[in-house]
């Protein structure tokens, strides 16, 4: 829901009509809103992380880093929803400081990847790179060109 239509959209009776459960159960599990869109957010949360843990691999043992990490944005991205569900994520915990923790470890998280195949300022680089191409390609709904980012990322991590 959140991806869909927005934090400020998203309600109780939504998320228990689109879980097909009546309004007692999301509001007897989740008794505040806030409650639940952080439980949503946290799962996404938890999703990225797995996300953290298969590109570590693919970076471990990757012979061309820019364009792994090309890749990945690119992939990211062929899920828009769950793209503009992290977007929303951002701009809530810009508003709600109990959020920040969660948005957080999206920012400490890629960086703590990148970091030890770029170093500390490339990988600072990269992450804002990352969000910009994001928030670019979901605003204008136009796909990434992978060579072009591939390039940026290499002059961005050359030393």
């Amino acid at each position: 829901m959140i991806s869909e239509v927005g934090i400020g959209r998203t309600t109780h009776r939504a998320v228990a009509a689109r879980a097909g459960l009546p309004l007692g159960a999301t509001t007897y599990y989740f008794p505040t809103l806030d409650d639940l869109i952080a439980a949503g957010l946290r799962l996404a949360a938890a999703d990225l992380q797995s996300d953290f843990e298969a590109w570590g691999e693919r970076l471990r043992i990757a012979d061309d880093i820019p364009g792994a990490v090309a890749g990945f944005i690119t992939e990211y991205l062929n899920d828009r929803q769950r793209a503009q569900m992290e977007c929303e994520l951002y701009v809530a915990a810009g508003r709600d400081a109990a959020l920040r923790p969660l948005a957080m470890a999206w920012l400490t998280g890629m960086r703590d990847l990148l970091e030890p195949h770029v170093g500390a300022d490339a990988a600072h680089d990269l992450v804002a790179l990352f969000d910009g191409v994001i928030l670019q390609a979901l605003t204008t709904g136009r796909d990434v060109d992978p060579e072009a980012l591939t390039a940026t990322i290499r002059r961005l991590t050359a030393s």
